[in-house]
């Protein structure tokens, strides 16, 4: 797949403060980047460094293979995590005017404009101003100003933050549409449930260093333990729990469920397989609950900053 963005080994200092000390990213064309890291790692300044509000110290960036310069501003929309609408304006006044500064035309921002409006149900917002809105009700003017321009490249910076869920989930869905209709997205959160619906791929930057990227699916393989979530009512459990602990390794499980029955954590050694494990449980009572532990990106995400 070809990238859009290529970031090379950017450094960033702030005095004597790094910022940034080499780090690359590739973002896929037509993917959802998930840019994730602990408060201070250095994901805000990458973003500006992207969007040219920052300049690096070392290191190159380029845009759908040009060097990334004055011009791809255009090709750039920018959600950042503390919003910038004017409180006094009008909405319609002010998005006509932010569009504007992206290139469109004001006839072609209005047409545009009212397509976005219709579609999320905010056209009686036209004329209200920005203060007498709720934070979410501003949030959406503001995304909306964000893609309006058709961007090769979306960024956003916590983007359901003010949001409750039916609007977070109406935010999502539109991204995702976005995504399918060939934008390049780049996703900064904490939210790490939103990385789990919504990222391919993902990196991780801590104390100014990328300590891990690559696909999400790939990510959470090379983190899988192999270990397996069960139920089971059998007749004879404690016959049933020390004969688990002989054959295999064995924890006690603690997960919701409708049955009374017995609940472990099963790890399988190298070249057991999952059917063997089955089909020595369904040997010993009645199996209601049978899952593999996939690694959770919050899960990937603490054990990974807590070995750097």
């Amino acid at each position: 797949m070809t990238n859009l963005l290529e970031v090379d080994k950017v450094s960033k200092n702030f005095g004597n403060f790094k910022a940034l000390n080499n780090v690359s990213i590739s973002v896929p064309k037509g993917s959802i980047f998930g840019l994730l890291g602990p408060n201070g790692a250095g994901k805000t300044t990458l973003i500006r460094v992207v969007n040219q509000i920052t300049m690096p110290d070392g290191g190159h960036v380029s845009l759908d293979g040009e060097p990334l310069c004055a011009k791809h501003i255009q090709d750039i929309g920018y959600l950042p995590e503390e919003r910038g609408l004017y409180k006094s304006m009008k909405v319609g006044e002010q998005a006509l005017y932010l569009a504007q500064l992206k290139g469109l035309s004001k006839v072609e921002a209005k047409k545009r404009l009212h397509y976005w409006f219709d579609r999320l149900e905010i056209g009686d917002w036209w004329n209200k101003k920005i203060q007498e809105l709720s934070k979410g009700m501003a949030q959406k003017i503001q995304f909306v100003v964000t893609v309006l321009h058709q961007p090769k490249l979306l960024i956003f910076d916590e983007p359901f933050s003010g949001f409750d869920p039916i609007n977070a989930n109406l935010i999502k869905d539109e991204i995702l549409r976005l995504r399918d209709n060939g934008a390049t997205v780049i996703f900064s959160t904490h939210r790490m449930e939103s990385v789990e619906e919504l990222c391919d791929e993902i990196a991780l930057i801590h104390k100014s260093n990328k300590i891990l990227d690559g696909k999400l699916i790939d990510v959470k393989r090379q983190f899988k333990t192999n270990t397996y979530e069960v139920g089971i009512r059998a007749t004879h459990e404690t016959v049933l729990a020390k004969e688990l602990s002989d054959k295999f390794s064995v924890t006690k499980a603690d997960f919701k469920s409708l049955e009374n029955e017995l609940k472990f954590n099963i790890k399988l050694h190298s070249g057991e397989k999952p059917n063997d494990l089955l089909t020595f449980l369904t040997s010993k009572g009645e199996v209601s609950h049978f899952v593999e532990l996939i690694p959770s990106v919050n899960d990937i995400f603490i054990q990974t900053i807590k070995n750097n």
